[in-house]
Order: structure tokens, then C-alpha cells, then sequence
């Protein structure tokens, strides 16, 4: 007796269409893998575009820093003078010192007063430390002198600039080849000579360290 069968039997060949339906999948699958595969080695149309390359570096010039220019060994000695409240200048030929008359010495007279040692001896201090050559020059004013030691303002000047150098000489040691004198009598006037204060200004000795 045959088999009923409830539904409609199989057809003819069906084990062959299912195995067909499962390699159509496999292909699909493969297929669908490899155009993914390809896609990616496509540019796409948003992809960023690639960075900028670096800017070059370009080094700063480099800059040389302003020479310092040394202070000189006058400019220090003018330092310390000033701050003993002596009167000093830097010039061309080298520190100026002026000492008035009245500090130093007495009306008509060479001699070197006691209260101005004090004053002496800062200036000797500042020429210990200096080897320059020094120039004591003696001034006066216009007006005449004539004593029974000097003939003329010539003669005063140039003994009060020897008696300086004899001080300095002998009581603080200064070698005296480096100091010379000089008078300029009334020859330099610093101020004019017309009036009391004009000539009390003319009336000085000025020590020079020379250059």
C-alpha cells in the first residue's frame, strides 16, 4: 500500500534546490563582503582633507646686548669726592678738583689752615689710589697784593700751591714726582672780577689729576 501523504508530496529534485539556496547565500554574503572591502579603498567624498604641512621655523635674530662701558678710576674719584662734599668735575684733561681760598688758606697767606686738613686728607685718600699724575695750580683775583713776603698775586698763587704739595708730600705720603705746581695768578678768572663774590671765586687752587 503507498504512503498518504497529508500535504502535497515533495517534488521532484527538492534536496537539490535547497542545497542550490544555501550556496546562492554564500555567494551573496562573499559578494556583499567584497564591495564592502572595496568601498573602503574608494575616497570618499566627505573625508577631511589631509593637515596643512608645518610652517617652516624661522630662528629669531639674535640680539647683542649693549656693551657695558667700564667706569674709569676717575669716575669712581669723583664719586667718593662728591660724597665728602668736595667741589670736582670730569674734563678733557682729566678730574678737576677746586678747593677755595677761604677753606685752605687765610687772606694773603700760604700757609694751610688746620680746619682744611680734614678736606686734605679726603682728597689724599683718593690719590693713593691713583698712580696719574697730579698739578696743584694756584689762582688768584685781580685785585694788587704787595707784602713783605709776596711782590704780586703771582707769587701768592704759586706758594700756595708748593705749600699743598708739601703737605701732601709730608704728612700723607704722596710721592711728590707725581705732583708738580703751577700759577696762573689772575690769568683764569672763574667769575668776574668786578664784584666781592667774582672774586672770592678766583681766589682757589685747583688740583688736576690728569688723564
Amino acid at each position: 500500500m503507498k504512503p498518504q501523504y497529508l500535504n502535497n508530496p515533495p517534488a521532484a529534485g527538492g534536496q537539490r534546490d535547497r542545497w542550490m539556496i544555501s550556496y546562492v547565500d554564500v555567494l551573496t554574503i562573499l559578494l556583499v563582503f567584497f564591495i564592502a572591502a572595496a568601498a573602503k579603498t574608494l575616497p570618499g567624498e566627505n573625508k577631511p582633507p589631509p593637515p596643512p604641512p608645518p610652517a617652516p621655523v624661522v630662528a629669531a635674530p639674535v640680539v647683542a646686548a649693549p656693551a657695558i662701558k667700564p667706569r674709569s678710576p676717575l669716575e669712581d674719584a669723583l664719586d667718593t669726592l662728591t660724597e665728602h662734599g668736595i667741589e670736582a668735575t670730569l674734563e678733557t684733561r682729566g678730574l678737576m678738583i677746586s678747593l677755595p681760598q677761604t677753606i685752605l688758606y687765610a687772606p694773603g697767606d700760604d700757609q694751610v689752615n688746620a680746619d682744611a686738613l680734614p678736606v686734605v686728607s679726603a682728597i689724599a685718600d683718593v690719590l693713593k689710589t691713583l698712580p696719574n699724575h697730579v698739578d696743584l695750580i694756584g689762582h688768584a683775583d685781580s685785585s694788587p697784593i704787595h707784602n713783605r713776603r709776596f711782590k704780586n698775586n703771582w707769587e701768592l698763587s704759586a706758594a700756595r700751591g708748593l705749600r699743598l704739595l708739601e703737605l701732601l708730600g709730608a704728612k700723607y705720603d704722596i710721592d711728590e714726582a707725581r705732583l708738580s705746581v703751577s700759577s696762573d695768578g689772575a690769568n683764569s678768572p672763574r667769575e668776574s672780577n668786578e664784584t666781592p663774590e667774582g672774586r672770592a671765586s678766583n681766589r682757589r687752587v685747583e688740583i688736576l689729576i690728569l688723564n
